[in-house]
C-alpha cells in the first residue's frame, strides 16, 4: 500500500477501536454502576466510573481521526492530536486522583460492607477477556499513525482491564474471606503508571526513539 493509503487504512481501525471502546465502555458503566449500587460495591461503583471516563476518551480520540480521515489539514491533525492528548492525559490523571480518593476511603474503613455482586463478577471477568485485545490493537495501531493521544487512550483501556482484574479479586476476596481491603490496595498499585502516562499525553510529548510503545 502506499503511505496515504496505510494512513488511511490505519486511521479506520483507530476509528473502530474508538467505536468499540465506546459503546462497550457505556454498557460495561451502566451495568457495573447499577450493579455496585445494589451491593453496596464501591469497588464495582468506581469500576463503572472508570468506564465512563474511558468512553469521554475514546469520544474524544475518535473525533480527532474522523475529522483528519473528512480531509483535515495536516496543520489540522496535529494541533487535534495534542488537543486530544491533552484530554487523555487529563481524563488519566482525573482516575490517577479517583482511585487514589476512592482508595483511601475504602482503607479507611467508611462505607457500607458490600454485598456478593455474581453480575458485577461475570462482568469483570468478560471485561479482562475484552479490555486487554482492544488496548494492546490500540497501542499497535498508536504506533502506526505515530499518535501520542491514542497511546494514552490505550493505557486507559489497559488500565481498565487491571481495574477488571483487581475489582475481580476484589469482590471475590471479600466475599470469601471478608478481606475488603484486598481491591484497593491492588488498586493503588496502578497509580504511579496511570499518573506517567497522563502527565506524557498533557504535555503532548512526542514519541522517542527508545519509546518501544511509538515505535513504526
Amino acid at each position: 500500500m502506499s503511505t496515504d493509503t496505510d494512513r488511511r487504512h490505519h486511521l479506520d481501525k483507530a476509528l473502530l477501536l474508538s467505536a468499540v471502546t465506546v459503546v462497550w465502555n457505556i454498557l460495561e458503566g451502566l451495568i457495573a454502576t447499577a450493579a455496585g449500587v445494589m451491593a453496596g460495591s464501591v469497588a464495582l461503583v468506581g469500576f463503572g466510573v472508570d468506564s465512563f471516563i474511558e468512553t469521554a476518551s475514546g469520544l474524544v480520540v475518535g473525533r480527532r481521526f474522523f475529522l483528519e480521515r473528512k480531509g483535515s489539514s495536516p496543520v489540522g491533525a496535529e494541533i487535534l492530536e495534542k488537543k486530544a492528548a491533552k484530554i487523555a492525559g487529563a481524563l488519566l490523571l482525573c482516575l490517577a486522583a479517583y482511585i487514589v480518593i476512592d482508595a483511601g476511603r475504602r482503607l479507611a474503613g467508611f462505607g457500607r460492607e458490600a454485598e456478593k455482586s455474581w453480575i458485577g463478577i461475570l462482568l469483570t471477568v468478560v471485561s479482562l477477556v475484552i479490555m486487554p485485545l482492544l488496548g494492546w490493537s490500540k497501542l499497535k495501531t498508536a504506533r502506526a499513525l505515530s499518535s501520542r493521544a491514542l497511546r494514552a487512550d490505550a493505557y486507559e483501556t489497559i488500565t481498565c482491564a487491571w481495574l477488571s482484574l483487581t475489582t475481580l479479586v476484589g469482590l471475590g476476596l471479600n466475599a470469601t474471606f471478608g478481606w475488603s481491603w484486598a481491591d484497593p490496595l491492588a488498586a493503588c498499585v496502578l497509580v504511579p503508571l496511570i499518573v506517567r502516562e497522563g502527565l506524557e499525553g498533557w504535555r503532548g510529548e512526542e514519541c522517542h526513539d527508545d519509546d518501544e510503545d511509538c515505535r513504526h
